[in-house]
């Protein structure tokens, strides 16, 4: 039923455990992993000319190596299990957005990803990016609680 799965990570805990659920799940149906993480793109605007080059460069570099250390987790999980698995890092402020265009764009038939569960004002100030995926994706998304 299911040959391709997108697994998109933001690093946490949560996360790590949606990931190992989806490297077995894909390994017990013979599918292929598609793993992401969406770095934020860094937007200044004039007021804060005053940040100098440098401190953009090591903002970018340490989002860069955050992402690379949460990619790697899906990395070694799939090559443990043998399960074929690319990796890949986005640039997006609006995550749940670059998830469902991945998913569309490389053929992902399913969208796994855990939900942190938040309610009330949590989720309202914080916003859930598994619930924005849920309501815009025409592709199919098991969550992960």
């Amino acid at each position: 039923m299911f040959k391709h799965i997108l697994l998109p990570t933001d690093g946490s805990i949560l996360s790590q455990v949606a990931i190992q659920k989806g490297v077995q799940f894909a390994k017990s149906i013979n599918a292929r992993i598609t793993g992401m993480s969406v770095m934020p793109e860094h937007k200044y605007y004039m007021y804060q000319a005053d940040i100098i080059v440098q401190v953009k460069k090591e903002t970018v570099k340490q989002h860069k190596l955050e992402a690379d250390r949460n990619l790697s987790v899906i990395e070694k999980a799939a090559k443990d299990a043998g399960v074929p698995c690319e990796t890949f890092c986005e640039i997006s402020d609006h995550p749940h957005e670059m998830i469902i265009k991945v998913a569309e764009k490389r053929g992902c038939d399913l969208i796994m990803m855990a939900s942190h569960g938040r309610k009330g004002i949590g989720a309202l100030l914080l916003g859930s990016e598994t619930q924005k995926v849920l309501t815009h994706s025409k592709i199919p998304v098991l969550v992960f609680r």
